[in-house]
């Protein structure tokens, strides 16, 4: 407890760090990865391939490599952010990948006769979408976001190489102050789990709750 107790405040900043970029992050994955999953089932064939090769790249790309690309690429073309923001942008964007597909195999649960009957009321593809199809695919697409938002809280833990504040950079900090680096990762490591905890507790109030309503 005492490297808890002696260090509580530096804990508490890498902590705080720690959830604020994954919550930042969620967000723009989710609106990431609805726009995405749009594209993907656009009857629009431009948009439909920007979709899969947005997918495609990001899913097959290393995190640690886009860090790069976008702390060390973006400057080059005079875009210079804070790194919390580059941060946002690398998780954020790879994140958004996998909501999309997430989003689209729930998309794809929904019986075609739904779509087909919403088109022959006159909806457009975009309505069709917001209020037929995306609000059934919604109760089977909550445990795989939620799994991909834990993934997400842990994949924050790279920022910390990039100037970011978390909560696993905290270690280095501690180290210097020449406690036990075996108990350091003892507390960061119950600080993750906190924070995953808490997404899961999160998105399994929401499935019984889209249980429940459907």
């Amino acid at each position: 407890m005492k490297v808890l107790t002696d260090n509580f405040s530096i804990y508490w900043h890498g902590f705080l760090g720690t959830l604020e970029l994954t919550v930042v992050s969620a967000v723009l994955a989710l609106l990431l990865g609805v726009l995405t999953a749009s594209f993907r089932v656009s009857p629009v064939r431009p948009l439909r391939a920007f979709g899969t090769g947005w997918v495609t790249v990001l899913r097959n790309t290393p995190l640690t490599l886009l860090f790069f690309v976008v702390v060390l690429g973006l400057p080059r073309f005079d875009i210079v952010l804070p790194f919390f923001t580059f941060a946002v942008l690398a998780l954020g964007c790879y994140t958004s990948a996998f909501v999309c597909e997430a989003l689209r195999s729930g998309i794809n649960t929904v019986p075609s006769g739904q779509g087909e009957a919403a088109r022959s009321l006159g909806m457009t593809f975009g309505q069709t979408l917001g209020t037929v199809v995306l609000p059934q695919a919604y109760r089977s697409v909550v445990a795989p976001i939620g799994s991909v938002m834990i993934a997400l809280a842990k994949n924050t833990a790279i920022a910390g190489s990039f100037s970011v504040v978390e909560l696993l950079g905290t270690y280095r900090t501690i180290n210097e102050l020449g406690y036990s680096i075996l108990w350091t990762f003892v507390w960061i490591a119950v600080g993750y789990l906190i924070i995953t905890l808490a997404i899961s507790a999160i998105f399994n109030l929401l499935e019984r709750r889209a249980a429940v309503s459907r």
